[in-house]
């Protein structure tokens, strides 16, 4: 306790070397500090940015959260990228911690997805634990609110998993207090999900704290069930660093929470316990001068070297050439849904740590489309099962999951319906494997159905690929054909890398008129396509080429057959490029293709306007400038903030071969 306070003192006399916006533990020590010397290194933990007592009763060293403290390029955890006590450690012989964030609450749902994966583990025997691990999600009681945290506690008491949510309650969110914020606390919030147990404690007593998170470790170890421990805790520095207590909190309130400082009431018991106030001071002494001592360490350690900053985007990838037959000979043409669907099923069979999720993917239906059709049946409900709805939990949790080295296929049933998710996909799955210095990249496929289809309408025949490119760190695929969604499912599978399928809906079955060529012949189980390799989907003729009555379109999903379409009205004059996956994006075939022809159009399905399709025709027009006839033409659905339904989808909104065709006559008289 007196290394925190030291610690916490020394950075509030040095805020101008401290620039950094930091949080303390003062307040919060005794819960904290119990909890890290209790838990072993089987363990997991999440601590949010108030816990460096935490991390101190796990062993870390003062000097180690000081040089994150200073964005340090030693720092352990982040390399200097990231602010003070946001921690992630594989560090033998400590509780593992997964890398955490600065976004209040959204732990819960990646921690979660720990405890999810422990079960997973014991349920399919892939790993003999000798002693049973247990999982530690730290939150304040403020965070509670955030309707993430509720999807993770009802997913952690339907399937009772293996942890502990330890609520820090101090009464305040910032400059928000208690009653102003909830109607309760987080112990009688709790109360409203069925089979989540739940203990209070007086986080400000180190012996109450200590007896009541041995017990509560000790069960959780032994019943494998969910536990929410409700901690009562002063807050006695400031919010931050940059937030000071004292402009929004009361002089009374100060004193109010002072009384319950945990340093104080520690001493008085070691006073009564025969431990002389010489002995105690002397410590206390100790601690000061180690914690000057450690801190003039970490001001003195060397900056980041700014040439770093691009390590740990990507982990590395060991897919990088086509592998294996794509074309094996006396096989039928398949559809997509039913390519994606063996694709699947051929990794589930050689991979036992993979397992597939989502909503209404299990048993009685295998998918609306039914793209995950016997799948439960064949491989059980505890690799392929349904969900919630819950597109947070069902995204955020593959980050848990890919922590414990297995690999989740999970499911969005809409495009349209991914947003509730993107909190966790932008937050913790993009940046996990960067800020943790590539100790924990997300290994993850999130299939996402996409596209207009049938009668699909306002919410059920959207395009988001425009909104998943602005995100860094993840990979994305948009397939438009039965070999190529088999080999990139293979290929994002063996990528250590966050992957999301954009998979056609019109084109699963080619039920779409001029989709025919959707279906293949099936590749084998061994064929990989990797990503970031484009296509040649149609080719013109040399002659064309020479004489300048050509032109290259470059598209991807349902583009590629409505240029296909509309180029049989220019017999040999138009090359069509299929992208196959927006990042990694082949921009050496489109930048060379757009140079043989000299005119480009770009088609896309999406709403046209600050859209992926036209960042990447002004980049062509960047990249090309002295190569092109004309400027780079564009064609995309109109400015409407979703697809109507019954207006005459074609001929209103969505391109089609007959713009497409209007667009190539136009752009071949230039």
């Amino acid at each position: 306790m007196m290394t925190a306070r030291a610690m916490a003192d020394i950075y509030d006399a040095n805020r101008q070397i401290c620039k950094y916006v930091h949080s303390t533990s003062r307040g919060h020590e005794a819960i904290q500090l119990a909890t890290g010397f209790l838990l072993k290194p089987c363990d997991y933990v999440s601590p949010y940015y108030r816990d460096e007592s935490l991390m101190l009763g796990m062993g870390f060293r003062p000097y180690e959260l000081m040089l994150q403290l200073l964005a340090k390029g030693d720092d352990p955890f982040t390399g200097g990228r990231e602010y003070y006590n946001h921690p992630n450690s594989r560090r033998e012989q400590f509780p593992q911690i997964i890398h955490q964030s600065s976004a209040t609450g959204m732990q819960a749902i990646p921690t979660t997805g720990v405890a999810q994966g422990i079960q997973y583990i014991e349920q399919q025997g892939l790993i003999n634990y000798p002693t049973a691990p247990v999982v530690v999600c730290s939150l304040g009681d403020g965070s509670v609110t955030e309707g993430e945290v509720s999807e993770a506690f009802q997913f952690a008491v339907l399937h009772q998993l293996p942890i502990i949510y330890l609520v820090q309650d101090n009464d305040w969110g910032i400059s928000v207090s208690s009653d102003e914020a909830r109607t309760m606390d987080a112990y009688e919030f709790a109360a409203g999900f069925k089979g989540m147990e739940r203990v209070r404690v007086n986080g400000s007593d180190f012996i109450d704290s200590y007896k009541t998170m041995e017990y509560t470790i000790n069960w959780v170890r032994k019943e494998r069930k969910p536990i929410l421990v409700h901690a009562k805790v002063p807050l006695l520095g400031h919010h931050t660093s940059g937030v000071r207590k004292e402009w929004y909190r009361t002089p009374e309130d100060l004193d109010k929470h002072a009384l319950d400082d945990p340093g104080p009431k520690l001493k008085k018991v070691l006073l009564e316990k025969g431990i002389t106030e010489a002995e105690l001071d002397k410590i206390e002494q100790e601690e000061k001068t180690f914690i000057e001592s450690e801190f003039n360490n970490a001001v003195d350690a060397p900056d980041p070297d700014p040439a770093t900053v691009t390590h740990y985007v990507f982990a590395l990838n060991p897919v990088t050439e086509e592998k294996g037959n794509r074309t094996p000979a006396g096989r039928d043409k398949v559809v997509m849904v039913d390519a994606a669907l063996h694709a699947v099923e051929e990794i589930l069979q050689d991979h036992p740590e993979a397992l597939f999720y989502g909503q209404d993917v299990g048993r009685r239906l295998g998918g609306v489309f039914r793209e995950a059709a016997t799948l439960a049946e064949k491989f059980g409900d505890n690799r392929v099962f349904n969900t919630a709805i819950q597109e947070a939990y069902i995204i955020g949790s593959t980050v848990g999951m890919s922590a414990l080295g297995l690999k989740p296929i999970v499911e969005v049933q809409f495009a349209d319906y991914i947003y509730p998710g993107l909190n966790q996909l932008v937050t913790e799955i993009s940046k996990s494997g960067y800020l943790s210095c590539g100790k924990f990249p997300v290994s993850c496929i999130i299939r996402v159905p996409i596209g207009a289809y049938g009668g699909g309408g306002p919410y059920h025949s959207g395009s988001v690929e425009s909104t998943l490119a602005t995100i860094k760190g993840i990979k994305i695929a948009y397939p438009s054909n039965a070999a190529d969604i088999k080999g990139l499912m293979k290929a994002a599978y063996l990528d250590p890398n966050p992957i999301i399928m954009l998979e056609h809906k019109g084109l699963y079955w080619s039920k779409v008129p001029g989709t025919d060529e959707a279906k293949m012949v099936e590749p084998d189980r061994d064929y990989i396509l990797p990503f970031g390799k484009g296509i040649l989907a149609l080719e013109a003729s040399q002659e064309a080429i020479d004489n300048g009555e050509s032109l290259c379109i470059i598209t991807y999903g349902m583009g590629v057959y409505w240029a296909k379409n509309a180029a049989k009205q220019f017999p040999g004059c138009v090359d069509v490029v299929d992208v196959r996956t927006i990042y990694p994006l082949d921009e050496e075939l489109i930048y060379n293709t757009v140079k043989k022809h000299g005119k480009c159009i770009v088609l896309t399905e999406e709403q046209l306007r600050n859209s992926f399709c036209e960042a990447l025709a002004g980049r062509i027009a960047q990249n090309c400038f002295q190569y092109l006839d004309a400027p780079v033409q564009t064609i995309g659905a109109l400015d409407l903030p979703a697809v109507p339904m019954n207006m005459g989808l074609e001929a209103a909104m969505l391109p089609n071969a007959d713009k497409v065709a209007e667009k190539i006559s136009q752009l071949l008289s230039w």
